[in-house]
């Protein structure tokens, strides 16, 4: 084993302040056993050294900037804050020579080569099995083994489109691999975009050293993928299929199938018909050629493979059988990552390629055969246990157990000896780091990614380092899930490297959008827009009670109305007596903490979880600026005000006022810079169809006032609704019923009245429905024409509060049919559109706008509010819960004990969440359905 430098690397790097960078014993990738710089470390290291004081935490600082920008970010599973996490790099790079790269690509073909072969021997004529070149339990214990797949054929009889190794150094500086990824490798993504962020942050480094650009390997990546489509047509349908946003490495997801330009799809974007594979669209069904996998592949059919799993496509192992669909990587290629198969692979290798091994692995013994279970029984204190077919899981250092845990673990793999491996227990090589201003060394692993083309193999020139979370660690723990970071790695060039051109040779045909979208896409980004304008509304009428309160104190009529229309909506019970001022202090105070309340299943902030949620499910069709809105309105919502000290109004208020202003950021980015096509139409309509029902709600709670305070009642609508200004300057007087009426609800140029949403809502049911010219209209068209006509032909002057009569008609009856009718709509939307994800939701019903309310009234409350007829009340409660068992998207009644979100978000989708034994939980919401979501294919450990 090396020993530590001797002599001081200060001499070497006088840029660096105290302490020195002392390596650990082993092989270090910075310093030589002499204790100076490696050859290819010294241009870097002299351009370090030569930066002023301070400038590299200036430049490292704009990079962390840069992924909190980006939305870069790593799921750490059974972490209260793991979702989402920022990911973590360092800005120091780990460099590999030209020399040593050849020898990494060489075997890693190799490698692949030889994978590819056993799969397709293992599936096929079993050749291997046969001759006893491997024992049958390491295949048929093997959870990995995929018995249904046997016998299927891919094209180009290529199982293995994907595969990456896990490298590190003996002490002697020579690479092993440590871990095979051939089920859906993960951290390609990463790489690239660690090298955009590094290349950034020090463009004068990559500028002055050869290094090879990652561009051209991921150029050709997406064209081998088009070549693997089983049908011979131009432009075949490649996907992306991740198992959803609480995936640990759903990001890597997003950002690939944004970078090479393919769609990304769930498992509920897919069906299967007559043996083939379709995305389900707006426009129908449209067939699916490729499938780049990256969940677990027993997961992928729940009537081939695993029956709980609710993430996989019913039908899509008949599909390959069937050879109309190539998947990457093929079905039951986790079968050789088992760490188990490691001590087979030299004789595999010399019996299918007819060759040795280049890179050999880790040594390794498998507890299956009697002579290795016994080598590994005497040898526990100086061995790694680990399970023999999960190459995800973690190890256990036998030198580092009790005599009482040892004897454990003994009886253990007596028990199954099958189920466990034994591995030499060496320490990794080391790499420095950047920590508080110094370079300090930390354990690392090299993640290389080999992808499949025509004719072989290509091996990506740079890779995923991850390096220890700190000096502390135990040797071999490196691990994103334990809090590890990660570096660029730079493949050093022996002669200078051109630029690269992005831009394909031939023409492309122009084109303007596509009806191509997946239903669950329009499902979500539909609830975008309402969870966005909800938070908006929400915000808007919280901000006007704290203006209250501030200006005029407790007890007026104002703050009444307000708090009147928070009890419609469910936040706060509806009995109470809110003309009373110690009523509407407590009642404020309860609004923000039930607001402020980021566990809650209502109010602002759940408003804005559910925002975060939907953005999430469609992250791949967001721009940046989008996502970094929507980031710093999750991040920081409300503070939660302290019980025991007087509310601070002017605190909260701007908390508030800073929500709304990045709401309307939001609005404006939607507006402005997204291209409407039918993804932002979805988003639109969300959003008219939330805003409508808000201002329903306003004018429901003017019913609620007394008739002296239809003036302040009225003044203070306006003001939620930004129409005072609109108001005074057409009519220079205190608010009345009519002109006021007018702005709300007909002035089809105030962009918060219901005419003005309902003639944007029809305007977007023309484009997504049909010519008039040649086919019926649809029957959302057929819905929304009579409400934006009534509202068209309202005369607010013969609207009263009151019972309507020959020549008068209530505002109660029109708002009731103004609401049941954007429900219907909202119903016809839902099976027309986002049908396969519809779950009904009897629990939540449709909000009676004035019955409820009015049966909730004091005494004292005005006669007409209590004119109703018994049987009218009845009639209409039946037809509340007609609509509420048909459809879980109308306005939820705020008499029922169910959360007071009155437009409930989508339901929570299975893939949302991900806790199998084999793997940690997940902080996702638990469901009905956890138990069936799979670990997530690979993960980066």
């Amino acid at each position: 084993m090396t020993s530590p430098p001797t002599v001081d690397p200060r001499e070497y790097l006088p840029g660096l302040a105290p302490p020195p960078y002392m390596a650990p014993p082993g092989y270090d990738e910075l310093l030589s056993p002499e204790g100076v710089p490696r050859p290819r470390w010294r241009p870097f290291m002299d351009m370090l050294n030569a930066l002023p004081n301070g400038e590299m935490e200036r430049r490292w600082d704009r990079g962390e900037r840069l992924i909190r920008d980006s939305g870069m970010t790593y799921t750490i599973y059974g972490d209260p804050d793991g979702h989402g996490r920022p990911w973590s790099l360092d800005p120091i790079p780990l460099l590999v020579d030209a020399q040593e790269w050849r020898f990494i690509e060489r075997a890693l073909i190799q490698r692949a080569t030889l994978f590819n072969a056993i799969l397709a021997d293992l599936y096929g004529p079993r050749h291997l099995l046969n001759e006893g070149q491997i024992p049958p339990a390491l295949v048929h214990a093997n959870p990995g083994f995929l018995r249904p797949m046997h016998g299927a054929k891919p094209k180009d009889g290529t199982f293995l489109h994907f595969y990456a190794a896990d490298l590190a150094r003996s002490p002697d500086g020579q690479w092993w691999v440590v871990n095979d990824r051939t089920e859906a490798p993960s951290g390609a993504g990463y790489a690239l975009e660690n090298r955009l962020i590094i290349s950034r942050i020090l463009p004068d480094f990559t500028r002055a050293i050869n290094i090879r650009r990652l561009a051209p390997f991921f150029m050709e990546l997406r064209e081998s993928l088009t070549k693997l489509a089983p049908r011979p047509i131009d432009n075949p349908r490649v996907v992306v299929w991740t198992p959803g946003p609480y995936n640990e490495t759903h990001y890597e997801h997003v950002y690939l199938a944004r970078y090479l330009g393919l769609t990304l799809v769930e498992g509920e974007d897919m069906t299967s018909r007559d043996g083939r594979i379709y995305l389900k669209t707006l426009e129908g069904l449209k067939q699916i050629d490729v499938i780049i996998r990256r969940n677990d592949g027993a997961f992928c059919d729940p009537l081939e493979l695993r029956g709980d799993s609710t993430l996989g496509v019913p039908g899509l192992v008949e599909a390959v059988h069937a050879g109309n669909v190539t998947l990457a990587n093929a079905l039951g290629s986790r079968l050789v990552e088992a760490p188990a198969f490691m001590p087979f692979m030299p004789a595999l290798c010399r019996r299918l390629l007819g060759a040795n091994l280049v890179m050999p692995s880790v040594a390794t013994w498998w507890c299956g055969q009697e002579r290795e279970a016994a080598y590994v029984l005497d040898n526990l204190d100086r061995l790694a246990l680990r399970p023999a077919f999960q190459a995800n899981a973690g190890f256990t250092q036998g030198a580092l157990l009790s005599q009482k845990g040892r004897a454990k673990l003994r009886d253990s793999i007596r028990a199954r000896p099958w189920t466990f491996v034994g591995q030499e227990d060496v320490p990794l090589s080391s790499a420095p780091v950047w920590v508080d201003g110094q370079i300090q060394p930390r354990s690392m692993l090299l993640r290389v990614h080999v992808a499949a083309r025509e004719g072989g193999y290509m091996v990506m020139p740079g890779g995923l380092t991850r390096v220890a979370s700190d000096s502390m660690s135990e040797p071999g723990r490196v691990s994103m899930q334990l809090g590890g970071g990660s570096k660029d790695t730079w493949v050093l060039s022996e002669t200078p490297v051109e630029p690269i051109s992005l831009i394909r040779a031939g023409q492309e045909i122009p084109c303007r959008g596509s009806r191509d979208l997946p239903s669950r896409v329009a499902d979500n980004t539909y609830w975008l827009g309402r969870n966005a304008e909800r938070s908006e509304d929400t915000a808007r009428l919280l901000r006007k009670a704290l203006v209250l309160a501030t200006e005029n104190g407790y007890g007026g009529p104002e703050l009444r109305l307000v708090l009147s229309v928070f009890a419609l909506l469910g936040h706060v019970d509806i009995d109470l007596n809110f003309a009373q001022p110690e009523v509407q202090e407590s009642v404020l105070r309860e609004l923000l903490v039930l607001n402020a309340n980021p566990e809650g299943v209502f109010g602002l902030s759940s408003a804005l979880n559910s925002l975060r949620r939907t953005a999430t499910a469609v992250r791949d069709r967001l721009s940046g600026d989008t996502w970094r809105a929507i980031s710093l309105l999750t991040n920081e919502p409300l503070s939660i005000p302290p019980a025991d000290i007087p509310l601070d109004l002017e605190a909260q208020r701007s908390q508030v006022d800073g929500l709304i202003m990045t709401l309307l950021a939001l609005d404006g980015l939607a507006l402005e810079n997204m291209t409407h096509g039918l993804g932002w139409r979805f988003l639109d309509i969300g959003r008219r169809m939330e805003r409508a029902f808000h201002t329903l709600d306003l004018l429901t709670g003017l019913l609620m006032v007394e008739d002296r305070d239809i003036g302040p009642g009225l003044d203070v609508i306006l003001d939620i609704s930004d129409s005072s200004m609109t108001y005074r300057s057409r009519y220079l007087s205190l608010p009345t019923l009519a002109p006021a009426l007018d702005i709300l609800i007909r002035d089809e140029s105030n962009p918060r009245s219901l005419a003005y949403q309902l003639v944007r809502l029809r305007e977007h049911m023309d484009k997504l429905g049909t010519d008039p010219s040649f086919s019926p209209p649809s029957e959302e068209q057929r819905l929304i024409a009579p409400l934006a006509a009534r509202v068209t032909a309202l005369d607010p002057t013969r609207v009263t509060l009151g019972e309507a009569s020959n020549e008068m008609e209530a505002l109660s009856n029109l708002l009731s049919d103004l609401r049941l009718g954007l429900g219907d709509l909202t119903h016809a939307l839902t099976l027309h559109f986002f049908a396969h994800a519809l779950e009904t939701r009897p629990d939540l019903a449709g909000h009676p706008d004035l019955e409820v309310a009015k049966a909730a009234q004091d005494a004292d409350r005005r006669p007409e509010m209590l004119s109703a007829e018994p049987e009218d009340e009845e009639k209409e409660a039946t037809h509340e819960e007609r609509l509420a068992a048909e459809s879980n998207l109308v306005e939820m009644g705020p008499g029922q004990a169910t959360p007071s979100d009155s437009r409930p978000p989508p339901p929570e989708k299975a893939n949302s969440v991900k806790a199998d034994p084999a793997s940690p939980p997940t902080q996702a919401k638990a469901s009905a359905t956890a138990m069936a979501s799979p670990p997530s294919g690979d993960r980066i450990p």
